[in-house]
């Protein structure tokens, strides 16, 4: 048996990093971070040391000691029962579910580009399109295709890093062939001048960018050396994706004005510029059509994956036992059709938003709102495990004791509160129609959202005792 488990210990320190690249590394957060000019590269740095450092190896730290298939579900009911570890499992879950019309409307204003630009902007055209492609790939995933591990890497290559690095490059090359830029790179402008709370919102999305490095944590059970292996793919990980992102993100601001950036076709402006500029209009098309690919790779690899874990709760009895039926082809059918009419409801705010960019703002701010909570009962989570279960041995520690514990837990949890807090302020970049509007919205989604995990305990523990 023992032979067996180290024979099946294949990924090493390339492999970690490559999943969390893909995972992490993203193209619709550029343009948010873009609006921040140079001093993003702050930004950055600083999210890097608040959060995404802590989240890695925290993650870790769990996933080597309970490399059990579940990931934050199975460390949250360690450390805290099970019901709470169904509420975390649910944001984790619903969380994806609020992304989807998100990273679809990126879709849609993509296409538009192939047809007219000015669809973009269409709030018709883009419920149509969004709905058309996620009911499409839900009925696709019904009928038991799955997209394998290796389309959906080669997708997020083609689609993800080839556009972020090339964008990387043209930025460089524009700067190093002398050409005027939108800012200004000095150390006055690397520090943020303008504290405003609604200038500082899209934080939110800066943040929301960088989580997703947990995911190769899940695989612990199958990295040789964890103890090695994790700290080395942490350090190179962190480096590359915080690398891309920044110089993807100042290529956006360098070629386009702050107050023209636009959040949803921000990254497709910037190549149509620099392309323009040296008379390559042909490549604007083929770009297009990469980073369609890119989003609908990442659509279609995480449209079933995310269901899993509420189905295992379902099975375990801690969700309605509706939500454990399969097909004769293994698919959660109930949940997949339950998750389509969540997105189809919530696509309804692309009517309600005074536009199609307010509309895939707010609906980014509950994202990373619901994603982030479900990172504070991790980090709370793997504090109480240390005191809870110290004799579970970890093949990887987080370095110095319960004392380097507790600060980098603090750090994650503070600074996800934080920026929880900073999303229910309006940003104002975008037109997002009157506070009380934009609050009703946001509030009222968050907190139906996070509800019925709180009635199924009820119904539970009250009506069914």
């Amino acid at each position: 048996m023992n032979k067996k488990v180290e024979k099946n210990k294949s990924l090493g320190v390339f492999a970690l990093v490559m999943i969390n690249i893909i995972a992490v590394d993203n193209l619709r957060s550029l343009p948010f971070s873009a609006v921040y000019g140079f001093s993003l590269v702050f930004y950055y740095l600083v999210a890097a040391i608040v959060f995404f450092v802590p989240i890695a190896v925290v993650a870790a730290e769990l996933a080597t000691g309970w490399p059990d298939k579940g990931g934050i579900y199975v460390w949250v009911r360690e450390a805290f029962g099970e019901w709470w570890a169904f509420f975390i499992i649910w944001l984790q879950w619903i969380y994806n579910v609020v992304w989807y019309p998100t990273i679809l409307s990126f879709v849609a204003a993509e296409l538009a580009y192939l047809v007219n630009p000015h669809l973009a902007e269409s709030k018709i055209y883009m419920l149509s399109v969004i709905l058309l492609l996620f009911w499409s790939a839900t009925l696709i995933n019904c009928l038991g295709m799955k997209v394998s591990g290796a389309v959906s890497a080669i997708g997020a290559i083609i689609g993800v890093l080839l556009p972020i690095i090339l964008i990387s490059f043209l930025g460089m090359a524009w700067l190093g062939l002398g050409k005027s830029s939108q800012i200004h790179f000095s150390w006055h402008t690397f520090f943020p001048k303008n504290l405003d709370i609604h200038n500082m919102v899209f934080l939110v999305a800066v943040l929301f960018g960088l989580i997703g490095v947990e995911m190769s944590a899940v695989h612990a059970n199958e990295v040789d050396n964890p103890g090695q292996a994790f700290p080395r793919a942490i350090l190179i990980s962190t480096i590359v994706i915080l690398t891309t992102l920044i110089l993807a993100s100042l290529s956006i601001a360098v070629i386009i004005p702050t107050q023209k950036i636009n959040v949803v076709t921000g990254m497709t402006q910037a190549f149509e510029l620099f392309f323009s500029a040296w008379h390559m209009e042909w490549m604007n098309s083929i770009m297009v059509i990469l980073i369609v690919i890119g989003a609908i790779a990442s659509v279609a690899a995480w449209i079933i994956g995310p269901t899993k874990g509420l189905f295992i709760a379902a099975r375990d009895g801690h969700a309605p036992t509706l939500l454990s039926y399969e097909n004769k082809r293994g698919v959660p059918v109930v949940i997949l059709i339950l998750q389509g009419l969540i997105v189809t409801i919530l696509c309804s705010i692309f009517l309600l938003m005074p536009n199609v960019s307010s509309s895939y703002w707010i609906l980014s701010a509950m994202t990373a709102q619901l994603a982030l909570g479900a990172y504070v009962g991790l980090f709370a989570a793997a504090i109480s495990l240390r005191y809870k279960k110290p004799q579970v041995h970890r093949a990887y520690r987080v370095p110095f004791g319960n004392i380097g514990m507790w600060v980098i837990c603090l750090l994650g949890m503070l600074s996800s509160i934080s920026v929880i807090i900073l999303g229910f302020f309006p940003p104002s970049q975008l037109t997002t129609g009157s506070l009380v509007h934009y609050e009703i919205i946001l509030i009222t989604g968050s907190i139906l959202l996070c509800l019925p995990p709180l009635a199924i305990y009820f119904l539970k523990t009250k009506i069914l005792r």
